[in-house]
């Protein structure tokens, strides 16, 4: 099949040991079934995995942890870079240069040593660099905007076996930001790094009687909040199981998440209405190192099977949180987990990366289990007809599982219709092929 010897990294066969703990990752519901797969350990790795698919003419799935398998290839050639897991920092030039397979909590641990932060997501368990390439929505949005408009450079190798390392001015910078791995495999990123060695932040947690009042006080609040603040609300439904703390166990209930980038002083007066909702069955707002961020939202750290779906909004009005409650609250249509993220501030800033609907003010997800195989499950297009109205589009980064769904018509509703034909026409010249499918795909 292939020269095994070409490869630094182990190469794994559907009837070899190790290919099944190989092609795992965080998304449980279903995984890539490829034909080969190079567990990449360098750049050279990961370009001749693509040279050998482009002479086979085989597509090509990429992973380092998992998290955003969308859609699963069939075949093919996988490359997984798990252990291109080298940092590096500059703190004079506050920058990280981040492997493919660097995870995000070893990339704050890093960067935490000089004083500084990566613009890093909610988990620290996802992998920067397709985090990054999703656009990345970070714990202080607000105040930075897209982790993706802070790139400085990557490393690129295209579906033609080429090596390229990019910068903003180059034609394609733009193209791979924000587009999810249409476009080649990257090897490593070069990010810039932010001067925050801590965050006043955490969780403020209110039981179902609660959580509509909760979600209205939100609602009010962050009209009036500075953009060094970034929150989220999310409605959750506890197991009640003995892994859950008892005073969770079984609950439905409103927790009300905070970032904020300033002394605690300030941030216990931006968090005093929030306390004025009533008793909370958690509160744990405080200062605390940047290292501990990943404490803020508490995201599983357990592979698990889910689907999502998403809608970006022009406004949250009481009639939309309304809809959505009658929808996902206990007994409704849709179980779920719903998480509802206050954006403009930076988000609304332009930059190199192809990210479009930068004038959205929040962003509802609605998190659950997956459907029958690739499917959507029940429910989530009644939840995007409720919100409608208010609807301007959707982020790519943030539909998870259901690859059946993941037809151009969903891929080009994350981009204004001149960006998608800017993405299209690149596509057409760079990957002609689309030898890069197993995504939510640029046609």
């Amino acid at each position: 099949m292939t020269d095994t010897a070409t490869f630094t990294g182990p190469v794994f066969r559907p009837d070899d040991a190790g290919y099944a703990e190989e092609i795992a990752g965080f998304q449980t519901a279903y995984s890539h079934a490829p034909a080969l797969v190079v567990g990449a350990v360098h750049a050279e790795d990961v370009r001749a995995a693509v040279e050998y698919a482009a002479r086979q003419g085989l597509p090509v799935a990429v992973q380092a942890t998992g998290h955003g398998l969308s859609v699963a290839s069939d075949g093919g050639v996988l490359i997984t870079t798990k252990r291109m897991d080298v940092i590096t920092i500059d703190p004079r030039a506050r920058t990280a240069r981040s492997g493919a397979g660097v995870r995000a909590g070893a990339l704050v641990e890093a960067a935490a040593r000089y004083g500084l932060a990566p613009l890093n997501g909610s988990s620290p368990s996802v992998g920067m660099v397709g985090y990054v390439l999703g656009g990345g929505l970070g714990l202080l949005a607000r105040e930075f905007g897209y982790a993706a408009d802070h790139v400085r450079s990557l490393d690129l190798v295209t579906a033609d076996g080429r090596m390229r390392t990019l910068t903003p001015a180059d034609e394609l910078f733009g193209a791979v930001l924000g587009s999810g791995g249409n476009f080649g495999v990257v090897t490593g990123l070069e990010l810039d790094l932010v001067p925050v060695a801590e965050i006043y932040g955490g969780q403020l947690v209110f039981d179902a009687s609660l959580v509509d009042a909760a979600l209205e006080t939100w609602r009010a609040w962050t009209a009036t909040v500075p953009t060094e603040l970034t929150s989220t609300i999310a409605m959750v439904t506890y197991p009640d199981v003995d892994a859950m703390p008892e005073s969770l166990r079984g609950r439905h209930v409103a927790s009300i998440r905070i970032a904020f980038d300033g002394p605690q002083e300030e941030g216990e007066r931006w968090a005093a209405p929030l306390r004025q909702i009533g008793p909370r069955l958690r509160d744990d707002l405080r200062m605390m190192p940047y290292v501990e961020s990943h404490t803020i939202h508490s995201d599983p750290p357990f592979p698990h099977a889910y689907a999502a779906t998403n809608a970006l909004l022009s406004e949250l009005t009481p009639e939309g949180l309304s809809a959505l409650r009658a929808l996902t609250a206990p007994g409704g249509q849709v179980d779920a987990v719903v998480d509802i993220r206050h954006l403009g501030g930076a988000l609304r800033h332009g930059g190199p990366a192809s990210i479009d609907h930068r004038d959205a003010d929040y962003i509802v997800r609605v998190i659950t289990g997956p459907g029958e195989g690739d499917s959507a499950p029940e429910g989530l297009a009644a939840v995007r007809e409720a919100l409608s109205p208010w609807m301007i589009g959707h982020s790519l980064a943030f539909l998870y599982g259901a690859g059946g769904a993941a037809d151009s018509a969903q891929t080009a509703a994350g981009y204004s219709a001149d960006t998608y034909r800017w993405l299209a026409a690149a596509k057409a010249k760079y990957d002609p092929h689309n030898m890069f499918r197993a995504n939510r795909n640029i046609a």
